[in-house]
Protein backbone atom coordinates (compact mmCIF):
# COMPACT_ATOMS: atom_id res chain seq x y z
CA UNK A 1 0.00 0.00 0.00
CA UNK A 2 1.25 3.33 -0.50
CA UNK A 3 -0.21 7.07 -0.70
CA UNK A 4 2.31 7.98 -3.45
CA UNK A 5 0.21 8.52 -6.25
CA UNK A 6 -1.37 11.82 -5.86
CA UNK A 7 -3.52 13.18 -8.63
CA UNK A 8 -4.13 17.22 -9.24
CA UNK A 9 -7.44 18.75 -7.33
CA UNK A 10 -9.47 21.89 -8.08
CA UNK A 11 -11.19 24.41 -6.00
CA UNK A 12 -10.57 24.81 -2.36
CA UNK A 13 -8.68 22.26 0.13
CA UNK A 14 -9.57 22.23 3.86
CA UNK A 15 -6.17 22.17 5.44
CA UNK A 16 -5.98 21.03 8.97
CA UNK A 17 -3.31 20.37 11.08
CA UNK A 18 -2.70 16.60 9.80
CA UNK A 19 -2.64 17.64 6.57
CA UNK A 20 -4.86 18.43 3.68
CA UNK A 21 -8.82 16.85 3.48
CA UNK A 22 -8.22 13.87 1.24
CA UNK A 23 -5.14 13.02 1.47
CA UNK A 24 -3.65 9.65 2.77
CA UNK A 25 -0.20 8.88 3.79
CA UNK A 26 0.21 4.62 3.99
CA UNK A 27 3.22 4.37 6.53
CA UNK A 28 2.59 6.57 9.01
CA UNK A 29 6.37 5.35 10.43
CA UNK A 30 7.80 7.70 7.92
CA UNK A 31 4.97 10.43 6.18
CA UNK A 32 2.31 12.34 7.95
CA UNK A 33 2.18 13.54 11.14
CA UNK A 34 2.41 16.98 13.11
CA UNK A 35 5.96 17.82 11.17
CA UNK A 36 5.14 15.94 8.11
CA UNK A 37 1.27 17.08 7.41
CA UNK A 38 2.06 18.79 4.14
CA UNK A 39 4.93 17.44 0.92
CA UNK A 40 5.50 20.05 -1.21
CA UNK A 41 7.37 19.91 -4.29
CA UNK A 42 8.85 22.31 -6.77
CA UNK A 43 7.53 22.77 -10.20
CA UNK A 44 11.00 24.07 -11.21
CA UNK A 45 12.33 20.12 -10.87
CA UNK A 46 9.34 18.65 -13.31
CA UNK A 47 11.42 19.47 -16.17
CA UNK A 48 14.95 17.74 -15.12
CA UNK A 49 12.64 14.52 -14.55
CA UNK A 50 10.55 14.60 -17.90
CA UNK A 51 14.11 14.77 -19.64
CA UNK A 52 15.47 11.80 -17.65
CA UNK A 53 12.46 9.32 -18.43
CA UNK A 54 12.28 10.82 -21.80
CA UNK A 55 16.24 9.47 -22.14
CA UNK A 56 15.32 6.30 -20.42
CA UNK A 57 12.26 5.34 -22.01
CA UNK A 58 9.04 6.13 -23.74
CA UNK A 59 8.40 10.01 -22.60
CA UNK A 60 4.95 10.67 -20.83
CA UNK A 61 3.15 13.24 -18.80
CA UNK A 62 3.86 13.67 -15.23
CA UNK A 63 1.19 15.42 -13.53
CA UNK A 64 1.82 17.24 -10.62
CA UNK A 65 1.45 15.27 -7.28
CA UNK A 66 3.58 12.47 -9.25
CA UNK A 67 6.59 12.65 -6.80
CA UNK A 68 3.79 12.37 -3.82
CA UNK A 69 3.42 16.13 -3.03
CA UNK A 70 0.53 17.33 -1.67
CA UNK A 71 0.96 20.75 -2.46
CA UNK A 72 3.13 21.54 -5.87
CA UNK A 73 4.58 24.74 -5.60
CA UNK A 74 6.15 27.38 -7.68
CA UNK A 75 9.25 30.17 -7.22
CA UNK A 76 10.54 27.96 -4.10
CA UNK A 77 13.60 25.63 -4.36
CA UNK A 78 15.17 23.51 -1.30
CA UNK A 79 18.12 25.51 -1.45
CA UNK A 80 16.68 28.64 -0.41
CA UNK A 81 14.76 27.16 2.93
CA UNK A 82 15.46 27.37 6.20
CA UNK A 83 13.88 24.98 9.13
CA UNK A 84 11.13 27.34 10.06
CA UNK A 85 10.41 29.55 7.45
CA UNK A 86 6.68 29.85 7.12
CA UNK A 87 5.06 29.72 3.89
CA UNK A 88 1.93 32.39 4.56
CA UNK A 89 -1.15 31.77 1.94
CA UNK A 90 -4.25 34.17 1.86
CA UNK A 91 -5.80 31.30 4.20
CA UNK A 92 -3.61 29.30 5.82
CA UNK A 93 0.53 29.22 7.19
CA UNK A 94 2.89 26.30 6.45
CA UNK A 95 6.02 26.05 8.35
CA UNK A 96 9.31 24.30 6.74
CA UNK A 97 10.27 20.81 8.90
CA UNK A 98 12.48 18.96 6.87
CA UNK A 99 13.65 17.58 3.47
CA UNK A 100 11.90 14.37 1.75
CA UNK A 101 14.16 11.77 2.03
CA UNK A 102 13.16 9.11 -1.54
CA UNK A 103 12.08 6.01 -0.32
CA UNK A 104 11.94 2.69 -2.33
CA UNK A 105 7.95 3.42 -3.38
CA UNK A 106 9.05 6.35 -5.56
CA UNK A 107 11.37 4.20 -7.52
CA UNK A 108 8.69 1.88 -8.17
CA UNK A 109 6.19 4.61 -8.97
CA UNK A 110 8.80 6.01 -11.31
CA UNK A 111 9.72 2.98 -12.64
CA UNK A 112 13.47 3.71 -12.40
CA UNK A 113 15.87 2.03 -10.40
CA UNK A 114 18.42 4.50 -10.13
CA UNK A 115 15.76 7.47 -9.19
CA UNK A 116 16.32 7.67 -5.04
CA UNK A 117 19.87 7.67 -6.15
CA UNK A 118 19.63 10.99 -8.48
CA UNK A 119 17.14 12.40 -6.22
CA UNK A 120 19.65 12.34 -3.68
CA UNK A 121 22.85 13.62 -5.91
CA UNK A 122 20.56 16.47 -7.23
CA UNK A 123 18.80 17.38 -4.26
CA UNK A 124 15.28 17.66 -5.87
CA UNK A 125 13.79 16.13 -2.87
CA UNK A 126 10.77 18.74 -1.86
CA UNK A 127 10.10 19.27 1.47
CA UNK A 128 7.87 18.82 4.52
CA UNK A 129 5.75 21.43 6.14
CA UNK A 130 3.45 21.65 9.42
CA UNK A 131 0.65 23.18 9.53
CA UNK A 132 0.72 26.52 11.96
CA UNK A 133 -2.36 27.98 10.74
CA UNK A 134 -4.93 25.56 9.42
CA UNK A 135 -7.40 27.03 6.71
CA UNK A 136 -7.75 26.42 3.09
CA UNK A 137 -5.18 26.02 -0.40
CA UNK A 138 -6.30 26.69 -3.92
CA UNK A 139 -4.31 25.83 -6.98
CA UNK A 140 -2.28 28.98 -8.28
CA UNK A 141 -2.63 30.92 -4.34
CA UNK A 142 -0.04 33.15 -4.05
CA UNK A 143 2.17 32.96 -0.85
CA UNK A 144 4.44 34.79 1.34
CA UNK A 145 7.59 33.42 2.28
CA UNK A 146 8.26 34.59 5.91
CA UNK A 147 11.79 34.03 7.49
CA UNK A 148 12.55 32.27 10.50
CA UNK A 149 15.23 31.84 12.60
CA UNK A 150 17.74 31.54 9.89
CA UNK A 151 19.43 29.02 12.17
CA UNK A 152 19.43 25.83 9.98
CA UNK A 153 19.54 25.45 6.23
CA UNK A 154 17.30 22.69 5.46
CA UNK A 155 19.31 21.10 2.76
CA UNK A 156 22.20 20.65 5.77
CA UNK A 157 19.03 18.08 6.93
CA UNK A 158 20.02 16.64 3.71
CA UNK A 159 23.72 15.64 3.58
CA UNK A 160 24.15 13.34 1.04
CA UNK A 161 23.82 16.37 -1.47
CA UNK A 162 26.13 18.70 0.63
CA UNK A 163 28.85 20.06 -1.33
CA UNK A 164 32.25 21.29 -0.35
CA UNK A 165 31.00 24.90 0.16
CA UNK A 166 28.01 23.25 2.38
CA UNK A 167 25.59 24.05 -0.04
CA UNK A 168 23.51 21.41 -2.00
CA UNK A 169 25.06 20.26 -5.20
CA UNK A 170 23.02 20.00 -8.01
Amino acid sequence: MSGIRKTPVTGRVPVARLGLDGDEQADLSVHGGLAKAVYAYPLEHYAFWQARRRANGPPDDLPCGTFGENLSIQGLLEADLFVGDVLRFPDCELRVTQPRRPCYKFAAVMADPQVVRVMVQTGYCGFYLAVDRPGQLEAGQSFELVAGPRETRLMTLFPSVRGSSGEPAA
